[in-house]
């Protein structure tokens, strides 16, 4: 019995261990979420859903960072975004690829308005960015529409 129970609790412990070890990464799930673009000055509902405009924050968060990608209909693009708990954010230049495109417009006046985006609210299922100028683009969370 005792040859049996030795490493039986040897491995239990060892099991706990490892599951103890690793700091569990937590989500923020009013930020971290699938994002579709429902409102941009100069763009109709329509058009933002015929492009499949949307704003993906569902990497996992580091340092307070999270790695979103962005799709407005053609090229994918790639952001650093900081959510503070003030309503700030901080958007980093962004990269992504360089397809050209048969309509452009949407991405275009996405990536000059997205990198100028200072705050944010986020009331129920809506994210809205803004500026300090009154420039503001509106998302509806995927998992709701």
């Amino acid at each position: 019995m005792k040859r049996i129970l030795l490493p039986l609790l040897a491995v239990l412990f060892l099991g706990v261990v490892l599951n103890c070890s690793g700091v569990p990464q937590v989500k923020d799930y009013k930020i971290q979420r699938q994002w579709m673009l429902i409102s941009l000055d100069g763009f109709s509902k329509d058009q933002l859903i015929a492009h499949k405009a949307e704003l993906n924050l569902t990497s996992p968060m580091e340092d307070g960072k999270i790695q979103g990608s962005v799709y407005m209909g053609c090229n994918q693009m790639s952001y650093t975004t900081e959510f503070k708990e003030n309503g700030n954010v901080k958007i980093s230049n962004g990269i992504g690829t360089m397809k050209a495109c048969k309509d452009m417009n949407l991405e275009n006046a996405f990536q000059k308005n997205f990198n100028m985006m200072t705050k944010y609210t986020v009331e129920g299922h809506f994210l809205t960015l803004s500026d300090g100028a009154g420039n503001s683009m509106k998302f509806v969370a995927a998992d709701w529409d």
